[in-house]
This record gives C-alpha cells, structure tokens and sequence, in this order.
C-alpha cells in the first residue's frame, strides 16, 4: 500500500505543476492593473514558465538519476514554494518574470522526477500502466482545472492568491514525500556532461519561443531564427549523444518506431487537447459571453473524463493490445473534434470535451507508459523528461498552429465559423496521428527490464 500513497503524493505535485501552467492566463487584466508591466513584460510573464521547463527536463531528469529522484523532486517542491511566495508578493513585473522563470526551474526538477519514481516503484507491468494511468489523468485535470481554479480565486482574491495557493500544497508534498517516497538512482550514471546539457536548453528553448512567437504575431523572422538555433542545437545534442559513452539520452531508441511513435503520439494528444483549451476559452468568453469561472466550469468535462477513463485502460488494452488502443484513443479525440466542428451549441460541446477528454487520456496513458518502459529503470529519468518535452512541445504547438489557425480564419469570418473550422483542422491532425499510431506502436506488452533498487519495505 505504500507505494500507492507514494502515488498520491507524486500525483499531487504534479497536478500543481499543470495548474501552474494555466492557472495565470485570467490573472493577467488584474495584475496588469497593479504592476502597470509593458507588453514585452506582459509576454515574459506568461511565457517565461514554460520555456524554463521545457528547456530544462532532459538536464533535470539526468539530474535525478545521478542524485537520486527523491532528492531532487523534494528540493524542487520546497523551491516551488519560495518562488510562489516571490510571485504572490512581487513589487514590480521584473520580479514577476524572475519568480515564474524560478518555478520554471523548481518545476523541471520536479516533473521528471515523479513518473522516474513511478517507473521504479511499479515494476509490475499491469500496475505500472495503471499508476501511469493516474499520472496522465493527473496531467490532463490539472490543464483543465487551471482556469477554473483561477476563476474561482480571482473572483474573491488579488491576484496573487494564483501562486499563494501553491504554499500548502508543497508543504504538503514535502511532508508526505519525505515519510512515503523511495529514494532510487543510476548507480552507475558516469560523469555529468555540462556541455550536453546547455545544448538540450538551446534546443528546446528557442523552439518552443519560436512556436509561440508564430502563435501571438504569425510568422517571423524573429520566429525564423529561433527555431533555425532550436533545431541546430538538437542537432548538435543528438551528435553529441551519440558519440558519448555515457549519453544522457539514448538517441538510438529514436530509431525505434515504437518508441519514437509513441512519443510522437503523445505529443499530438497534448496538441489537440491545449489548442481545444485555447480555442473553447475564448469562444465561451467572447461569444457566449460566459465569465472566466463559467467558462472554465464549462470545460470541466474535459479533464473529468481524463481522470475516469483510467478505470477503462485495462479492460481496452487486452481487448485491443497497445497500439490499437492509442490508436483508437486518438481517433475518438479527432471524433469529439468533429462533433465541436458542426455543432456550436453548448450542449453537443460538452459531449465533445468527454470523448476528447476520454480518448487523450487513453492515449496519454499508454504513450507515457510506453516510453517510460522502453528504458532500464535506472535511465527512468532521462526517458521521463522525454516524454515531458514532447509535452511541453505538444502543448506549444497545440497554441501556435491552431492559434495562428484561428486567427487566419477569424479574419474571413465570424469567430464561430473560425473556432469551428480550426476544430476540423485539429481533427484531421488527430486522425493522421491515429492512423501512424496503429502503424508504428506495436500491439503486445514490452518485456519489462531489470529495475534499479529502490529503499522500499
């Protein structure tokens, strides 16, 4: 039993690590009212967050595996903490972009951290799928949750009550994780390659500023050239990891479909579901005329049916195996994408947010479950900063492309056609990811590798 209340924990730091990530959007008119920041400031406090994290994931979850995740995660969560209570109380928009770039840091250190823990405390592969399962419909409330929450506070509180309600939490996790969490590590990690690790940061951060420049102002050159420097990074850390005897990412599982499939299918499921998120928040607001907790109680749905389909993973594995069953999870999120493409009215959206929600979750589950297990345990950190960049990458994109969609067809005509429209482009995305899934993710169970030794009773 203890390692399912280790579950809860790690599922608790990272339900607030996804909040965080959406949480702030409906802060803004507030805090923009009583901080005066410039629109450049305004970008930066938005932004700031998500390009610390993403840039930061491979480097943190190699981290965990050399000191131990554990150590890791429980520093991070008490960073978490003081960086919350720096952007709670910050005097001016320059301490606020310097507080969210901390809890970009606090949250790379913390994300990786609890699926490795994951993969090393659940070494039966059944079980191990199922605590995945947990960890993804974890994710995917807390994307949903966030504007709800922010609504719920914003609509009694300043606007720094949005960080002042991570305190508790992470006292919480600090508490609890230190009582029920095993500590694991590589024990054999080779030295830390410094080198390899400002490159993963050059090449996932001007990438996703690329995608989300496109997003706010269309193409670029700006845009341009940050991803050119994104992609030249990854290129030169691909290099680099190749030619390392101690890699911090095993680059040649790349070259297998199953694994670069299934990564490549996790990151269209967060596409789909931020870029619906994105698209629904302003149609609720701006034509419907709901306010921001209305619209967030309204996208309830979504995240609702990500966390009940876990009772369902089992049952739809054996009955289709893996790659049938992300396949079909995907195919039924194109589905839900349809339906909000021909119906606008409320009532066949919010059937739309339960299959969407029901087939991400799917599909996030067995994707995550499927990286995480294609790696020895002890490599379980690197492997899970993998499939959280694809996150980060997925949920960049899923605002960029489908943004940029909007925006195009918002400009020929009503916003319900356009919202409409980039809903059936986002299907079309979905299916075609659907249908590489059923390709290249094979149907049967991978042979589960030795797991490291965890201080577990």
């Amino acid at each position: 039993m203890r390692k399912w209340a280790a579950l809860s924990v790690l599922s608790l730091a990272l339900l607030l690590i996804a909040v965080d990530g959406t949480v702030l959007a409906l802060a803004i008119p507030a805090l923009q009212q009583d901080l005066a920041p410039s629109t450049a400031e305004v970008l930066w406090i938005g932004d700031i967050y998500s390009f610390v994290l993403g840039g930061l994931l491979v480097t943190m979850g190699t981290l965990g595996d050399r000191i131990g995740r554990k150590k890791l995660l429980l520093t991070g969560a008490f960073g978490f903490g003081l960086a919350s209570l720096l952007a709670a109380f910050a005097p001016t928009a320059g301490w606020l972009v310097v507080a969210r770039a901390l809890l970009g840091v606090a949250g790379a250190t913390i994300m990786p951290s609890t699926l490795s823990i994951i993969r090393n405390l659940f070494t039966d592969p059944a079980e191990r799928t199922r605590a995945v399962a947990v960890w993804a419909a974890t994710a995917t409330a807390g994307a949903a949750l966030g504007p709800l929450i922010g609504g719920a506070l914003l609509q009694h509180f300043w606007w720094g009550s949005v960080f002042v309600i991570n305190l508790p939490v992470m006292a919480a996790l600090l508490v609890f994780g230190a009582w029920w969490l095993p500590e694991s590590r590589d024990p054999d990690p080779g030295p830390f390659d410094l080198v390899s690790a400002l490159l993963s940061a050059v090449g996932v951060v001007p990438l996703v500023y690329a995608v989300k420049e496109v997003a706010l102002g269309g193409p670029s050159w700006t845009a341009l050239a940050a991803g050119l420097v994104g992609v030249a990074g990854l290129w030169l850390f691909v290099r680099r990891q190749q030619a390392s005897r101690h890699p911090m990412i095993d680059v040649a599982l790349f070259r297998e479909p199953a694994f670069s499939g299934a990564v490549g299918a996790s990151m269209i499921a967060i596409f789909a579901l931020t870029g619906l998120v994105f698209f629904l928040s302003q149609y609720f607001q701006n034509v419907l005329g709901y306010s921001p907790l209305e619209a967030g109680l309204r996208e309830l749905p979504l995240g609702l049916a990500g966390v009940l389909v876990v009772a369902a993973i089992g049952p739809v594995v054996r009955l289709l195996g893996r790659g049938r069953a992300i396949a079909a999870g995907l195919l039924a999120s194109a589905g839900g994408l349809v339906i909000v493409g021909v119906w606008a009215q409320y009532s066949a959206i919010a059937v739309a947010l339960v299959i969407i929600g029901a087939g991400v979750g799917l599909a996030l589950t067995l994707t995550t479950d499927a990286v995480v297990s294609a790696v020895p345990a002890d490599k379980a950190g690197a492997a899970s900063a993998v499939s959280e960049t694809a996150y980060e990458l997925g949920a960049a994109l899923g605002i960029a492309v489908l943004g940029t969609v909007l925006s195009a067809w918002a400009a020929t005509g009503t916003f319900t056609e356009a919202m409409q429209g980039t809903a059936m482009v986002a299907a079309a995305l979905v299916a075609l990811a659907s249908f590489v899934a059923y390709r290249l993710i094979p149907n049967g169970e991978r042979t589960p590798r030795p797991a490291a030794r965890a201080d577990v009773p």
